[in-house]
């Protein structure tokens, strides 16, 4: 293959967009020393990025899960869940429902104030005064 164009590479990814960036992903891989699976032919790096992709030596789902993975700045770890036998064998027992309800806090309650109260408040505030700044 001479010369590689997109028509070359769209039945390996349909869509041109997504051609598009996974070439250019392969391609800054390339420039930072992974190694190739094609022979260069003294080609610059994303057309050896368009050939890896049109003679399917890489999958693209493999560039795109590697795409999406370099752009994801927090990746969350799924930890499993404590077992409960696992807790018990540690020392650690089980809160019933009783000590689930007794591990509730208290409700926070807010001062009351009257009606009569906050209006006497709102009349005893004063307008700020008026400058020709304005």
């Amino acid at each position: 293959m001479a010369r590689v164009t997109v028509e070359d590479c769209i039945d390996k990814v349909e869509n041109r967009f997504e051609l598009v960036l996974l070439a250019s992903h392969r391609a800054r891989l390339i420039s930072q020393g992974a190694s190739i699976t094609i022979d260069r032919d003294n080609d610059k790096n994303p057309v050896v990025a368009l050939r890896e992709i049109a003679d399917e030596t890489l999958s693209p789902d493999d560039l795109k899960e590697d795409l999406i993975h370099s752009l994801q700045k927090h990746v969350e770890v799924d930890e499993p869940e404590p077992d409960p036998a696992s807790m018990i064998a540690a020392g650690g027992v089980a809160a019933t429902d009783s000590e689930e309800q007794d591990d509730v806090p208290e409700t926070i309650t807010f001062d009351q104030m009257s009606e009569e109260e906050l209006l006497a408040g709102i009349e005893g505030l004063v307008p700020p005064e008026k400058s020709d700044d304005y």
